[in-house]
């Protein structure tokens, strides 16, 4: 019998009172893909912490190539072939493409580094995922959050690791870069290294994975190979009950033009776009990494600057804006920038959730906390966030619970157009499909939702009407009916017929 590149056994950790994992066991072989499943909280992220060195084990017992295996911290379990992708990116910001790349593993000789190798390794690094295009010496804070997830997945290929973690690695990405790194994982099975893949995209873990393991509240639930997986009972695993509609069909009536865009150019993107967000509508937008698609909601929330084109909210223009007025104007901004943008990691989950509309509990100019602390467990059992109180910091929850709490802060802030980019990013799909339902909800209420999402399924589950970015530019919004993954795929990489319909 072949001895397995890693084996985990009986693995517990505990932070204070809660119990994240009780005695999980994992085994994964040389040269094989285990998809790693479970909610939000079921304890994958601190299970591949342990195995990366970030938190140490309470108890239990890892084997590397059969050897007794203790990570004492990131920098001893990555010289000792593991590396992790992070689900949150973690990336130094203001260092550039390729100096993040080979950060810690640089080319050097006699104490210097090598430059020109260093500008090699990265661009082979890039390339092998199909991206030549980002330019190494530029800053990764300027970059979108999908080009910097590009960037971490390229850093940890660099370092030809004995086991790769993937947490989440195609949350921020389209299907076409989907699918080059489905290649390259493909290639590193055939260089005999191991692959541990976290998705809540269960699609693509059958695609990708060889093996499959369950966890739910900290444990083993259910493991076995995944060709001849049923999706459904993993489901049912991974939430301990039965999920019957991803895509709840929630009726909604699509009234009056609300916003309307007309020939938008951004400081960098968008190039053009004109569009009309009806009351009650739901529109989706799609397109690949780099395509503009964050660009034209950051210059509609007054993020970015508007270079040209005219905005109108309410038919009244409101060009040239800033955030405070926006959010004054009754807009909200789900950012896909969680981290850095979406919320305030030092501050508690009430504070997060309420941050934009503190007036119904202020008095004298002094929070009352009893009043903060019932709207924020209003909010909690409606997105069903997990957490020990409202007043729990939320860089403790896990990231699908912060996702939620980013989009509770829009629906306590009453806004009646909702701008939300990749909203499902990193949720697992009980959430995701109570999410799909809140949204259908608001649309219901006649709120105007633009859309944005990398993942095509979604958009023809929940939009009522789609828009294809390419280069910069809009090219089409069309009924939701009236499109094919093909054909928004050959839209999105510009193969669209001159003749595009567009909806006004």
């Amino acid at each position: 019998m072949n001895t397995p590149r890693l084996r985990m056994a009986g693995v517990r950790k505990s932070f204070g009172a809660t119990q994240a994992l009780k005695g999980v066991d994992l085994e994964l072989p040389t040269g094989k893909v285990l998809a790693l499943i479970g909610e939000n909280g079921a304890g994958k992220s601190t299970l591949m912490k342990i195995l990366s060195g970030a938190h140490p084990a309470d108890s239990g017992e890892i084997l590397l190539d059969g050897n007794p295996f203790k990570p004492q911290n990131p920098l001893h379990a990555s010289e000792s072939g593991i590396a992790m992708i992070y689900q949150e990116l973690n990336l130094a910001p203001h260092l550039n493409v390729e100096e993040n790349i080979l950060l810690g593993f640089e080319p050097h000789r006699f104490g210097w580094v090598n430059r020109t190798q260093r500008s090699q390794l990265a661009q082979a690094a890039l390339d092998r995922l199909h991206h030549s295009n980002i330019p190494l010496k530029k800053p990764v804070n300027e970059l979108t959050i999908a080009e910097q997830q590009i960037v971490e997945i390229a850093r940890a290929l660099n370092r030809s690791p004995r086991v790769l973690i993937m947490d989440e690695p195609t949350s921020s990405l389209t299907q076409v870069d989907a699918e080059n790194l489905f290649q390259v994982i493909h290639q590193l099975k055939n260089q005999g290294v191991s692959i541990i893949y976290i998705s809540h995209f269960l699609e693509e873990c059958r695609e990708v994975a060889d093996q499959f393991i369950v966890l739910r509240d900290g444990e083993t639930i259910a493991s076995g190979a995944m060709e001849n997986a049923d999706l459904n009972q993993i489901i049912q695993w991974m939430v301990g009950r039965e999920i019957q509609e991803i895509f709840p069909e929630m009726p909604h009536k699509i009234g009056t033009p609300v916003l309307k865009l007309e020939k938008v150019k951004g400081s960098q993107k968008p190039e053009s776009v004109s569009l009309e967000l009806r009351k009650g509508e739901i529109l989706g937008i799609a397109g690949l990494v780099g395509s503009g698609r964050t660009e034209t909601v950051r210059t509609l929330f007054g993020l970015d600057r508007l270079k040209q084109g005219r905005i109108f909210i309410d038919n009244k223009e409101s060009s040239h804006s800033t955030p405070y007025r926006r959010l004054k104007e009754g807009m909200g901004l789900l950012s896909e920038n969680r981290k850095e943008e979406g919320l305030m990691l030092n501050r508690s989950l009430a504070d997060n959730l309420t941050a934009t509309h503190f007036k119904p509990f202020t008095r004298f100019g002094f929070i009352r906390e009893n009043k903060q602390r019932q709207a924020s467990i209003k909010w909690m059992e409606r997105l069903h966030i997990r957490a020990d109180n409202p007043f729990q910091a939320i860089g403790e929850l896990s990231g699908g619970n912060q996702q939620k709490v980013a989009i509770g802060r829009l629906l306590h802030h009453e806004a009646e157009i909702l701008l939300l980019d990749e909203p499902t990013r990193g949720i697992d799909v009980a959430s995701k499909a109570q999410i799909y339902r809140v949204i259908g909800e608001l649309a219901a209420q006649g709120k105007a939702i633009l859309f944005i999402s990398s993942y095509l399924p979604e958009l023809f589950g929940v939009c009522d009407t789609i828009g294809v970015m390419c280069r910069g530019t809009l090219t089409a919004i069309r009924p939701t009916v009236d499109w094919t993954e093909t054909s928004l795929m050959a839209a999105a990489i510009g193969q669209e017929s001159e003749n595009a319909t567009y909806h006004v």
